[in-house]
């Protein structure tokens, strides 16, 4: 019996900066619990179906966020920017930001 080679390895899906709390600590404080919350739904998928797939896809899909979210400034001006292109007018000075954000769809 001969022993087959040993497999390839496999290179690792996610990107640098992925690991979940990186992510968290990059994010407002607003989607901290968003996160979690799907962080937590792909774990409990992934422990049903053996698949790590849907964990992969939700902390790839957050680290883009996280990197948006870095800088928080310039992330509300640009949330800003989106809800004064959509709605055509300037973004009320005392608008809350959620409610901004909620006009921009972000």
């Amino acid at each position: 019996m001969t022993r087959s080679a040993s497999p390839q390895p496999v290179e690792h899906p996610l990107r640098p900066g992925a690991s979940p709390a990186t992510i968290r600590s990059f994010l407002l404080p607003e989607d901290r619990p968003r996160f979690v919350e799907a962080y937590e739904a792909a774990l409990d998928e992934a422990r049903q179906t053996l698949n790590l797939t849907p964990v992969y896809d939700v902390v790839e899909d957050w680290r883009r966020v996280a990197l948006v979210q870095a800088d928080p400034a310039r992330f509300r001006r640009a949330v800003e920017r989106v809800a004064e292109t959509l709605a055509g007018e300037p973004v009320p000075s005392d608008e809350p930001f959620e409610v901004t954000r909620a006009r921009a769809g972000l």
